[in-house]
C-alpha cells in the first residue's frame, strides 16, 4: 500500500510587487535583480494579511479537486517555518480553520524543504496503514523576515501556500521513493532566529537587523547545487529509473542560477525544470507546491508520467521524492 496525491491547490496575497516597485523603496533596479535572481515579482503580504488564510485558500482547493470534504482528513501535516505562534502549530491552525476535530495536525520545519519532507512524513504513514486521507501544506511569508534595507535578501522573497490531498491505496501510481537530507553543521549558511515582530513590505517600523534572515549566499549556492543534483540522481536510481525515464523536475525556486546549475550537473535539458521563479520569487516552503499545482495545470505532466521534486533549505536540509502521476 502506498500514497498517491490526488488534489493540488495553491494561494499567494492578493497583491503582486515587481521589481520596479521595489526600486521605491530599496537601492536596486530590475536589472540587478533579473540578472541575479531570475525574479521579475513576487506576491507580498501586506498589514493585516494572513499567512493562514492563504494557506486555508491553498487547502480548499486542493480538497475540491480531490473530491474530498475536510471532515474525511486523517492528518493535517504543515511544512512551514512561519507561523505567527511557537503553538499551536501551524496545521493546527489550518485544521480549526477547514473545521476539522480530532485527528493529528502537526508543523514540519525543514525551512525551503519544508513541502518534500511533509509530503515523505505522510507517506511512510500511509504505507505503515496509520492514515488513509491526508492533507499535506507548504506555506511560508519569509518576506516579513527580511532586513528590508539589504537588497540582497529583500529581493529574493515572495509569500504564499501550497496544498496535497494524498490518499492511501494500491497500485503501481504514486510516491515511489523519497530521500531527505540534512547537516547542521552548515547551520549558518541560512537561518532566522526564532524571535521579533512581523515586518511586510508596507510596514511603517522594521524588525530589528539582528532579527532578520541571515543569508551567506556564495557558499550556499555551492552545496544547494550539489545537493540538489546528487540527491535527484540518488532517488531516481533507487527507484529503479533513469533521469531520461522523469517526464518533469519541479524544483524549490530559489534563484534561477541555482535551477540551471542543478540542471547542467545532472545534464537535463532546461525544458524539463519547470520555472515559476521569475513571478512569484522564493515561496521557501510554498514553492514547490505552487509549482506542482501550476505545471499540472499547464499540461506539462499527466497520467503515469514520472515527476521529480527537489528542494534545498535552511538547516541546511535538502530532499527529493519520486512520483508517478
Amino acid at each position: 500500500m502506498g500514497s498517491r496525491i490526488i488534489g493540488t491547490g495553491r494561494a499567494v496575497p492578493p497583491v503582486s510587487f515587481s521589481n520596479q516597485d521595489l526600486e521605491r523603496q530599496l537601492d536596486t533596479s530590475d536589472e540587478w535583480i533579473r540578472s541575479r535572481t531570475g525574479i521579475s515579482s513576487r506576491y507580498l503580504m501586506r498589514t493585516g494579511e494572513s499567512l493562514l488564510d492563504i494557506a486555508t485558500e491553498a487547502s480548499r482547493h486542493a480538497l475540491d479537486k480531490a473530491g474530498i470534504k475536510a471532515g474525511e482528513l486523517d492528518a493535517i501535516i504543515a511544512g512551514t517555518v512561519s507561523s505567527e505562534y511557537a503553538f499551536p502549530s501551524f496545521a493546527c491552525q489550518v485544521q480549526r480553520t477547514l473545521g476539522v476535530t480530532s485527528i493529528p495536525a502537526f508543523d514540519v520545519a525543514a525551512a525551503c524543504s519544508g513541502f518534500v519532507f511533509a509530503l515523505s512524513v505522510a507517506d511512510n504513514s500511509m504505507r505503515a496503514g496509520v492514515w488513509k486521507k491526508v492533507l499535506v501544506i507548504g506555506a511560508d511569508a519569509l518576506s516579513t523576515m527580511v532586513d528590508w534595507g539589504d537588497r540582497r535578501t529583500a529581493v529574493l522573497f515572495g509569500d504564499g501556500a501550497g496544498a496535497a490531498v494524498m490518499v492511501s491505496e494500491p497500485g503501481p501510481r504514486g510516491v515511489l521513493e523519497t530521500l531527505l537530507r540534512s547537516a547542521g553543521e552548515a547551520w549558518d549558511l541560512l537561518s532566522l532566529r526564532a524571535t521579533g515582530v512581523r515586518a511586510s513590505a508596507d510596514s511603517e517600523w522594521r524588525r530589528d537587523v539582528a532579527d532578520t534572515l541571515k543569508m551567506r549566499g556564495p557558499e550556499l549556492f555551492k552545496i544547494a547545487v550539489k545537493s540538489m543534483a546528487d540527491i535527484t540522481r540518488q532517488v531516481v536510481e533507487r527507484a529503479g529509473f533513469t533521469l531520461a525515464d522523469v517526464r518533469v523536475v519541479i524544483p524549490h525556486q530559489a534563484n534561477i542560477r541555482i535551477l540551471n546549475a542543478v540542471a547542467d550537473r545532472l545534464g537535463l535539458p532546461y525544458d524539463k525544470v519547470f520555472v515559476n521563479l521569475e513571478r512569484y520569487g522564493n515561496t521557501s516552503a510554498a514553492s514547490v507546491p505552487i509549482a506542482l499545482d501550476e505545471a499540472l495545470e499547464a499540461g506539462r505532466f499527466g497520467d503515469n508520467d514520472l515527476v521529480l521534486l527537489n528542494a534545498c533549505g535552511g538547516g541546511l536540509t535538502w530532499g527529493a521524492s519520486l512520483l508517478r502521476w
